[in-house]
């Protein structure tokens, strides 16, 4: 509950007083509790209304209502809730949220933003965290990590190993760094691919370790981040540094649009009272090379691997919106302090994210796919209805060749992108008795 009246002798001005002081927020409306049992609660609302919660509208305070619970945390006579109506128009118990949220949308091909939510609620917070939260993107980021990799001579089919690995202070720009993955659980030698689904730790640390943080934080600012707020330190790798929404936006248009960079806006045309248009927008669309700023290629396998995200990665809750097109990526920073997602579909990028403005745990497993991707579906849902599908056409200077699971050429091993230029050799024969160049390359990485 919000607040506790004593309403002994209270009469009707009194409890509307007391809801005065808790104003409606939209649809979640302040009720003044006037009877309560673990299977109804009769409340009275501003304007002389009474509504009963029975049912199916307990579900969320079945706990408040134990007779066990402490009276400061117990819905009784006199406490101040918040009631909405679902689905069905029946009443039922929620709250307002202490953790706040973001939301942006737009459309990658010229950046015309769809959707953009500031917040939960602007009579409380006027902070647009959409634009002003500077928040750690965490496992977001790694794509960008992956695609200045490609650029490096890393293909998808790439063995790397997922291993513990202990990093110097010198290296991370603090202190000795253990870093371990999401699960604590460890997969040795895997693929490139699937070690973005599974969003493996170790694999982006010796990823980053490999192609140098120098040369990453260079190569991000492609996507139009500030380098000076991702220090050249291994923990990029896991998205230690700091993006707004509207950043990962218009980054993750990049791989929507093949390569190109659009920059987002709100307004489209301002007319006057007699319908003259004063101002118009007139924004760069993608296919305009002078905003290529990736190579189409990069963008294509990137594009392929955040699909596999969606399929059987940290995205996969999402196929049930029963689409082959959409691609993203989850995240979620130490100590379940933010939670993202970020995906597409060729027409449209959204960002969702959910923390505290002060930052604080939002929970135990409240993780980006967990917290931040219903959101995400529940809007790419309503506004991708009618969309037909789209697959991305594989572009030229991209081949498809069989490799197994050393990444190496194999008629029965499964067909992976590359670059024409990156193919891997065929594997030969091996002597149980030799050390592979696989085998020392899984030893060091």
């Amino acid at each position: 509950p919000e607040g506790f009246v004593d309403l002994k002798d209270a009469q009707e001005e009194d409890y509307e007083e007391t809801l005065q002081d808790h104003p409606d927020s939209d649809d979640l409306l302040a009720a003044l509790v006037l009877e309560a049992t673990p299977k109804r609660v009769t409340a009275y609302r501003r304007g002389g209304e009474t509504v009963t919660v029975s049912g199916e509208g307990l579900k969320f305070a079945e706990r408040m209502l134990d007779s066990r619970t402490p009276p400061t945390r117990r819905i009784r006579r006199g406490a101040v809730i918040r009631i909405q109506k679902d689905d069905h128009d029946d009443w039922q118990i929620v709250q307002l949220p202490e953790a706040e949220g973001a939301f942006i949308s737009v459309n990658p091909q010229d950046g015309a933003v769809r959707s953009l939510v500031g917040g939960f609620d602007f009579s409380r917070s006027q902070y647009n965290h959409v634009t002003q939260a500077w928040r750690q993107p965490g496992s977001g980021f790694k794509p960008f990590i992956y695609s200045s990799a490609l650029e490096k001579g890393f293909t998808p089919a790439t063995v790397i190993n997922d291993a513990p690995v202990v990093v110097d202070a010198a290296l991370t720009g603090g202190q000795v760094w253990e870093p371990k993955n999401y699960d604590g659980r460890y997969e040795g030698p895997m693929s490139m691919r699937m070690a973005l689904a599974k969003s493996k730790n170790m694999v982006s640390i010796r990823i980053l370790q490999t192609i140098s943080p120098q040369y990453a934080q260079d190569y991000i600012t492609r996507f139009g981040f500030d380098a000076d707020r991702h220090p050249p330190y291994l923990t990029m790798a896991l998205g230690a540094g700091s993006a707004t929404p509207l950043q990962m936006a218009r980054a993750f248009s990049v791989f929507a649009t093949g390569g190109y960079r659009t920059e987002p806006y709100v307004i489209q045309k301002i007319v006057d009272d007699r319908g003259n248009v004063l101002a118009q927008a007139q924004p760069a669309r993608a296919g305009d090379e002078s905003l290529r700023v990736i190579d189409t290629r990069n963008a294509f396998i990137m594009d392929s691997m955040m699909h596999d995200v969606m399929r059987y990665g940290t995205g996969a809750r999402a196929m049930v919106l029963g689409r082959q097109d959409l691609a993203g990526k989850s995240g979620t920073t130490n100590d379940y302090i933010d939670a993202w997602f970020s995906g597409y579909q060729p027409t449209l990028v959204s960002i969702a994210w959910v923390g505290f403005d002060q930052p604080k745990k939002l929970g135990p497993g409240e993780t980006g796919s967990v917290t931040a991707l219903p959101i995400w579906m529940n809007y790419m849902a309503k506004a991708l209805k009618g969309t037909p599908e789209m697959v991305q056409r594989v572009p030229e200077g991209v081949v498809s060749v069989k490799v197994n699971e050393n990444g190496l050429q194999s008629t029965e091993g499964k067909p992976e992108f590359f670059f024409r230029e990156n193919v891997p050799p065929e594997q030969g024969p091996v002597d149980p008795g030799v050390r592979t160049t696989e085998d020392a390359r899984n030893q060091l990485f």
